[in-house]
Formats: C-alpha cells, sequence, structure tokens
C-alpha cells in the first residue's frame, strides 16, 4: 500500500493531510477545555452549537465556495483555505465570550468544506492508475483513523506540560505545514471549461444533479446515511455507555473509541486488495448490510439489561461497526472519480462531502435526544431503523450489471453536463 508513496506529489499532499488532521485534533481537545472554561457545565451545550455550525457550514457553504472558487488554480485555494484556518486557530486563545467560539469556528469551518472537496477531486488527477488510487484512498482513510487515536494521546502528553490554549499552536502548526507542503509541490493542471461560465446556482446544484441521475451515486447517497447511524452512536453515546451503564473508569472511553477505529484501520489496510478481487459494490453494500446487524447488538446491549460483562461486548460491537463503516468509506471515491471528469469532478466531491454531512445533521441529534429522553436503547435502536432505510436504499439504487466497471455510455453521458452548457442556451 506504501508504494504509492513514491509518487512524489501525492507524497507530499498526503504529509500536508495527515499532519493537519492531527492539528484539526489537538483543536478538538482545546475547544472543549475552551468551552467548559466559558460555560462550566453548560459546555455541552456550547460544543454541540459549534458541531451544529460546523455541519451547516460544510452542508450550505461548500457547494457555494466549490462555485465560486472553481476556475481558481488549485494551489491558490487550498493555500488560502489553510491559511484562513490558521488564523481563526490563532485567534482561539484570546476569545472571552461564547459567541466568538461560534462566529470563529464557522469562518474556520467554512474554510475546511473550500479545502477538502479541492483536495480530494485533485487527488484522482495525480495518481491515475485504478490500484494507486485505491492504495491511495486506503491510506487517506489510515490517516483519518490515526489521527482519531493519536492526537488524544499527543494532546494528553502535552497537556502535562502546557496549558491547553498551547494546543490551539499545534493547530496553528499543522495548518501552515499543509499550506507549506501545497506550496512547494507542483500541481498538475486542471483543464477549465472554455467559455462564458454558468450562473451560480447551477454550477452549485450540478453536483447533485450528477448524483442523482446515476444510480452508483445514488447507492452512494443512501450509504451516506448508514455510515452516519453508527457513527453518531459512537460518538456522541460512548461515554454514556461507558460511564453510565457499564460503570468503567473514564480510561476506558478512550479505549472503547479506540476499538472502532482501530476497525476502521483493519479495513483500510486490507482494502486494495479486497477491492481488486470483490470490487466496489461487493465490499460497500457488505458494509451496508452488516451495519444495521451490530446497531440491533447495541440496542440490545442495553435494552436487555446485559450485566457488566456488556464491556466486552460493546467493544467487538465497536469494533465491527468502525470495520463496517470503513468498507463504505474507503471506496466511495472510486464511484465519485468513474462518475465524472476532470472538467465536472470538483462538482462531484464537492456535493459528496455535502450531502454526507447532511445525513449527520439528522443523525447527531436523534442519538443525543432520544438517548436522553427515552435511554440509550432506543436511542440505537432508532439508529438502526435509519441505517436499514439507507441500506435498503442502497441495494435497491445500484444496479448488479458491471458492478465493478466505469460508467456504461448512456449514465456517463448524463454525468458530464458540462457547468457552461445553460450559458450556451441549451437545457439541462
Amino acid at each position: 500500500m506504501l508504494s504509492v508513496l513514491k509518487n512524489v506529489t501525492y507524497r507530499r499532499l498526503f504529509a500536508a493531510q495527515a499532519v493537519a488532521l492531527v492539528g484539526t485534533g489537538l483543536l478538538t481537545v482545546a475547544l472543549g477545555l475552551l468551552a467548559y472554561d466559558l460555560a462550566g457545565s453548560s459546555a455541552g451545550a456550547v460544543l454541540g452549537t459549534a458541531l451544529t455550525i460546523k455541519m451547516l457550514a460544510y452542508v450550505g457553504l461548500a457547494p457555494v465556495i466549490n462555485a465560486l472558487v472553481v476556475r481558481w488554480p488549485k494551489k491558490t485555494v487550498l493555500i488560502g483555505a489553510d491559511l484562513i484556518r490558521a488564523a481563526m486557530a490563532l485567534s482561539l486563545p484570546f476569545i472571552t465570550d461564547v459567541w466568538q467560539i461560534y462566529v470563529v469556528i464557522f469562518v474556520l469551518q467554512s474554510a475546511s468544506a473550500t479545502f477538502t472537496p479541492a483536495f480530494q477531486s485533485l487527488i484522482p488527477t495525480i495518481v491515475t492508475r485504478e490500484k494507486d488510487y485505491t492504495r491511495a484512498l486506503s491510506l487517506s482513510r489510515l490517516a483519518y483513523d490515526l489521527e482519531a487515536l493519536v492526537s488524544p494521546a499527543v494532546a494528553a502528553l502535552l497537556l502535562t506540560v502546557f496549558s491547553y490554549n498551547n494546543l490551539f499552536l499545534g493547530t496553528v502548526g499543522g495548518f501552515l505545514f499543509s499550506a507549506l507542503m501545497v506550496g512547494i509541490t507542483v500541481l498538475p493542471k486542471v483543464p477549465v471549461a472554455a467559455g462564458p461560465q454558468a450562473p451560480l446556482w447551477h454550477r452549485t446544484t450540478l453536483g447533485t444533479r450528477i448524483f442523482w441521475r446515476n444510480r452508483r451515486l445514488r447507492s452512494l447517497l443512501a450509504l451516506n446515511l448508514v455510515v452516519a447511524a453508527p457513527t453518531a452512536l459512537v460518538l456522541v453515546n460512548t461515554v454514556v455507555y461507558v460511564r453510565d451503564v457499564l460503570h468503567r473508569p473514564d480510561t476506558d472511553l478512550a479505549l472503547a473509541l479506540a476499538c472502532f477505529g482501530v476497525g476502521s484501520m483493519v479495513v483500510a489496510l486490507s482494502a486494495p486488495r479486497v477491492l481488486d478481487r470483490f470490487g466496489e459494490r461487493a465490499v460497500m453494500l457488505t458494509g451496508a448490510a452488516v451495519i444495521p446487524v451490530v446497531l440491533a447488538g447495541a440496542a440490545a446491549l442495553t435494552l436487555l439489561s446485559i450485566p457488566g460483562g456488556g464491556w466486552w461486548p460493546l467493544l467487538g460491537l465497536w469494533f465491527l461497526l468502525g470495520a463496517a463503516n470503513s468498507t463504505i468509506l474507503t471506496p466511495s471515491s472510486r464511484l465519485l472519480r468513474n462518475a465524472s471528469t476532470e472538467e465536472t469532478r470538483p462538482y462531484v466531491f464537492t456535493a459528496q462531502f455535502s450531502l454526507s454531512h447532511a445525513c449527520y445533521i439528522l443523525t447527531y441529534p436523534l442519538a443525543g435526544w432520544v438517548g436522553a429522553v427515552a435511554g440509550l436503547g432506543w436511542a440505537a435502536a432508532t439508529l438502526t431503523i435509519i441505517a436499514m432505510i439507507g441500506s435498503a436504499g442502497a441495494f435497491l439504487s445500484w444496479p448488479r450489471h458491471h458492478a465493478g466497471a466505469a460508467l456504461e455510455p448512456s449514465e456517463k453521458e448524463q454525468s458530464l453536463e458540462h457547468p457552461t452548457r445553460h450559458a450556451r442556451g441549451l437545457r439541462t
């Protein structure tokens, strides 16, 4: 899998991504401590609002920003987004009111909503071979999983020496390093359509319309909902499972979250070989079939009042959820690449970024509110139903024929809707 790092351009961009992710992880820890300093016992409400603002920026602004900057040089977009993120992180230690957190998080996450889709859509242009691209996707998935494991450990180590405000400096350093790596990298020129641009609304909605016209991408929409269900359960309710249901110490919270990350890492490491053998459809729909079953097991863990021995089943369930999630997340960019050209790729990747995060606006509140009102078992049961709906949609939408191949001509013709067609007076 590491052979793809022989590509100098990709190696530098991967280093930029990995270091920026660690910095983002430090930001998460420091932001929680800052919220507690400002709001005390209401820190959870502050973080919940900040998380909602983050998702709204991802869902509402990402397509608009992409439509505005699509003709800009990729290097300018990536470096500019990194510098804005660094500036916002640098301002966080000087915040004195809760509302200021919301403003800074909105601007920072808007910059992330610019950076991430642009970065992801650039990789297929750099890594063109199918096998190498799959390895690149696996490394990217691994970077996200390692960030979830490494950042809390690094933060805990730094907090033994420094105050939490210094963690924000680590975040700034991560974003500046990312900007430096992008700056010294020679990026390929992405073709830009000639002629006048289409209206902003046309460009903003182009990626979503391509999704809707392509059966595999419609299936990916449903799979996004499947992934959002276990992710919400784990991120929102693990602390309650560990402390209130199983009465375990705080250190076991990190262990439970680590099991989720390790499960994802195991699949990410094996993804290139598995995808070469079975193809995207078999791998991704297997994850869609497994997730509702495992979520039902998590519901039973509480509803059936399994005694103290429920700790080991919880670790096993979280490992399986992480693994099943990774079977969907790791190959997803292959579908996006196959359904787009170099001209439409930024629109398609941005649509995936926005639409996938829209699912969390549904599942995060469900995980928290149902868990608080009716209990964790019913929260898991509700998310099981959500995952089942998404799984059914994925199975029904994804055609069985040519599961791992490129698009059929009729589908491809629909997917390659040119962003300037409207400007030329043609119907879209």
